[in-house]
């Protein structure tokens, strides 16, 4: 017997309820668990019903229980369940904690009272048995004759049933008298508050088990085992198929739960255009798009939910692994190759603001098969699809969706809630074009050919990247980091992502999982400077026009968030989605980001360090004075240094934004001293007026820094003034110039950070408690500014080791997630991931 037999629709529910966020599995134990016997006593469970329920309880968001007649104690020594299932005695009345309603001195007289009147009914009908309870006593006819049987449930109907304080409960050859109320269906909504399930599943085949079916609602599922009127949804036949169910429920939940086919991270793709991104797998699977901006819901979310999430496949009708995938160079289109199938992937660029579009150019001679399902708002909206005949429509959002797919005929299956459509293509006779339009209902050919619109896409991104100046040390991995940090940033706006993704985790199975696909200051600073160096300005211009928009929205400088909406709106409060069960099992999914509202007193240098690197590379075009230096640039500039002399002595919660009480960080100190430092250094060069207290302030800070921030114990300057903690963040006090290179305190903080922090290939930002559970990898940016550091500090070897580690850990297309584990030796963290591409990009350089 497999899963095969029971019936479709049970099956479908099952899968759809193994994916709730938190689940109980209930089951009453005599025909259900263990089937139906002449002697109650050796009624033992089916061990693969004990299995698949002990298998459920163990998973995460998972509870499982019987609810029996039975009492409690009895029902233990005859299930041998294991201790994580949870057992209900006496009809749901009896827990491990004692009963719902307690039994006193009068219960316990009736109880008496009915148990001799039922021993005296036995005695007179050959077969019947009383089995007393603690709070109830049941009289069984089984094993009688019929006649005998009908005799001795009148006698108790017709007598001690009548008694005042007796709960009647009859079930199959029963009839049990109760001295307290007893209600399945009231245990299984207590087990459902106290584990706060989001679904139930309860099997059942007793008129006793009716009154939980009764409870179930929404998501939950009943099943019935055997025949009879009953309220439950779904029947089987036999406790053998309850087994057969419970273990299927605990394979969909459990591949639910880990994401068993999660693709590695460093393996995904990116594709961009000027306004929206997307990741491909590396078998040209569609798993993460967002729309109508890369920080709106996705519509695809494979890769935090697994195909139910949402994705757009395309493959070969005979499955086979990829021979390769690569990105057109010097460009955002992505081919996935095949022995004899090719996939192109491409944002387009002719796209109207608000609007989402793909393209997917299928090529070869092999048959492909394409699965097209659409989950918009992570799916939680419900998508039809209904075809035409050039295309499909997409229903079930205000937003008009639709794929242009001419010449392909889709086959619409559902799942009982959504819908997915199905294609055999040839493409061996010509290209098989999928074009998705999301904010569109147009499904008309576009005025420009399809091969015309991948050329002028392939062409913006060629033509910048072809005016770089990029580090001959490994140029080609140099250009692609070039291209990313220009795929996060965001045109129409001028904003620059942090990351391409939410929730990546920075542990398998972690918690820490955030979402990067907003702007944050400091970041889009970092990654703007970073273009500035490589010879392209504009995005810092963009960058700056859009942090005047956010001050206006602030009442000072000091005000300002860590991060922005793309848009430069405020975040809204940061959510969970349940639905989803997160990268290989790794939950929470995150929405927002509550570091919005933390203070990070370091966001001020990284603005103006961007605006002297800015200015310097207009001077370097002939620009000179006030030209270089705009006065919209120095307003910028003074509003910082404004913000920094009114905030610089308070504590704050750092680069690293870590959930706890604010600290005196070394990191936030230096960058405030930085922000003078540049702002003079600034007016020096561009001939711009400065205030009398600025160079004071710039001592008064650095004097501080270096009394406070070093540890004589550690030999080291530490994360802040308040212990002795390390943090690789602090490394930036040599970086910055607030300290000479050649001063042996940075040394010594050199050396204390690698022998503290780093581990191989990576490094850590620091070690201590942040009073978040779990651990995290080494970060890519840290390891570039210990590769910096060595370079400072005259150990260049020791610079050229870490950055040939640091570059082997890039995927196969040249991306870099966030961090690195090197013990697993995989990225983790979100994708890719600004910091990571400038931190390489920063090293090349220096080492050139």
């Amino acid at each position: 017997m497999t899963a095969l037999d029971l019936p479709l629709e049970l099956r479908r529910a099952l899968i759809g309820v193994a994916r709730t966020p938190r689940l109980l599995v209930t089951s009453d134990y005599d025909g259900t668990m263990a089937p139906i016997v002449s002697d109650p006593l050796k009624a033992f469970p089916h061990p693969e019903a004990v299995s698949a329920m002990r298998g459920l309880a163990t998973l995460a968001g998972t509870t499982a229980a019987v609810i029996s007649g039975r009492a409690l104690r009895d029902l233990a020594t005859l299930s041998r369940l294991p201790a994580e299932v949870q057992l209900v005695g006496s009809h749901g009345s009896e827990f491990d904690v004692g009963f719902i309603h307690a039994i006193d001195d009068e219960a316990k007289r009736l109880l008496h009272d009915i148990a001799t009147d039922m021993q005296s009914i036995a005695a007179r009908c050959p077969g019947v048995t009383v089995e007393v309870k603690p709070a109830s006593a049941a009289l069984h006819v089984r094993n009688a004759e019929p006649d005998d049987a009908e005799r001795a449930l009148e006698a108790v109907r017709n007598g001690v049933a009548l008694r005042d304080g007796v709960q009647i409960t009859e079930g199959k050859s029963v009839i049990e008298l109760a001295v307290i109320v007893t209600d399945k269906g009231v245990a299984l909504d207590i087990l459902r508050h106290q584990e706060g399930a989001t679904a139930a599943v309860f099997f059942g085949d007793d008129v006793t088990d009716e009154k939980a079916f009764a409870r179930l609602h929404g998501p939950d599922i009943g099943v019935k085992v055997g025949t009879g009127d009953s309220a439950a949804e779904f029947r089987i036949a036999s406790t053998a198929q309850v087994a057969l169910a419970l273990a299927f429920l605990l394979e969909e939940r459990r591949q639910w739960l880990s994401g068993a086919d999660a693709p590695r991270i460093e393996r995904l793709t990116m594709l961009a255009s000027p306004n929206a991104v997307a990741l491909v797998t590396p078998d040209a699977n569609l798993t993460w798009l967002c729309h109508p901006e890369p920080d709106s819901a996705a519509i695809f979310a494979h890769l935090l939910g697994g195909n139910e999430a949402g994705h757009f496949s395309v493959g070969p009708t005979r499955a086979a692994l990829p021979l390769s995938q690569q990105y057109v160079d010097g460009t955002m289109t992505v081919q996935t190759k095949w022995s004899s199938l090719q996939v192109t992937d491409y944002l387009p660029h002719d796209v109207p603001s608000g609007q989402t579009s793909l393209t997917r150019v299928i090529t070869g001679k092999a048959t492909a098969v394409v699965t097209f399902a659409p989950r918009p708002e992570f799916g939680k909206v419900w998508a039809r699809l209904e075809p035409e005949n050039d295309g499909l429509r997409i229903y079930g959002t205000a937003d008009p969706m639709v794929l242009r797919s001419p010449g392909v005929r889709w086959n619409i299956v559902s799942d009982g809630a959504q819908q997915t459509a199905h294609a055999e293509v040839d493409p061996s006779s010509g290209p098989i074009v999928l074009e998705l339009r999301l904010g569109s209902e147009d499904l008309e050919p576009s005025a420009v050919p399809e091969t015309e619109r991948r050329q002028r896409a392939e062409a913006y991104w060629k033509d910048w990247v072809d005016g770089l100046t990029l580090p001959p040390l490994k140029r080609d991995l140099m250009k692609r980091s070039a291209l990313t940090l220009r795929g996060l940033v965001h045109s129409d706006s001028g904003s620059i992502m942090a990351a391409a993704t939410t929730s990546l985790p920075e542990e398998i199975g972690g918690v820490r999982n955030w979402d990067y696909r907003y702007c944050w200051l400091r970041d889009a600073a970092l990654t703007a400077s970073a273009l500035v160096n490589l010879g392209s300005t504009e995005e810092a211009e963009n960058y700056l026009s859009w942090i005047h928009g956010v001050l206006q929205s602030v009442p000072g400088p000091e005000r300002l968030h860590p991060l922005y909406t793309i848009w430069g709106l405020g975040l809204p409060p940061e959510a969970v989605i349940d639905e989803l069960p997160g990268y290989a099992g790794s939950r929470p999914v995150r929405v927002g980001n509550a570091a919005n509202q933390q203070v990070q007193l370091d966001v001020f240098g990284p603005i103006v360090d961007l605006i002297s690197s800015l200015s310097h590379a207009r001077e370097a075009k002939g620009l000179h004075g006030k030209e270089a230096l705009s006065e919209n640039d120095w307003s910028l500039v003074r509003s910082m240094v404004e913000a920094v002399e009114r905030r610089w002595s308070e504590p704050d919660h750092g680069i690293w934004e870590i959930r706890g009480n604010p600290r005196h960080h070394v990191y936030s100190k230096v960058m405030g001293w930085m922000t003078i430092d540049r702002a003079l250094t600034l007016a020096s060069t561009f001939d711009r007026e400065t205030e009398p207290g600025w160079e004071t302030l710039r001592s008064t800070i650095r004097a501080e820094v270096l009394e406070q921030g070093w540890n004589d114990e550690v030999q080291s300057y530490t994360a802040a003034y308040d212990g002795s903690d390390l943090d690789a963040a602090t490394l930036h006090i040599g970086l910055s110039g607030l300290i000479d290179a050649s001063d042996p305190r940075f040394a010594a903080t050199v050396t204390a950070t690698e022998a503290e922090l780093r581990s191989g290939s990576t490094v850590y930002r620091y070690h201590h408690d942040d009073g978040l559970p779990g651990g995290e990898g080494g970060f890519h940016l840290c390891a570039a500014w210990l590769v910096e550091a060595y370079l400072l500090t005259g150990q260049r070897s020791e610079a050229e080791a870490l950055f040939t580690q640091l570059v082997s850990a890039a995927g196969p297309t040249g991306l870099l997630s966030e961090e690195y584990d090197p013990v697993a030796e995989r990225s983790l963290g979100n994708h890719p991931q600004a910091y990571s591409h400038l931190g390489l990009l920063r090293c090349a350089a220096l080492l050139s």
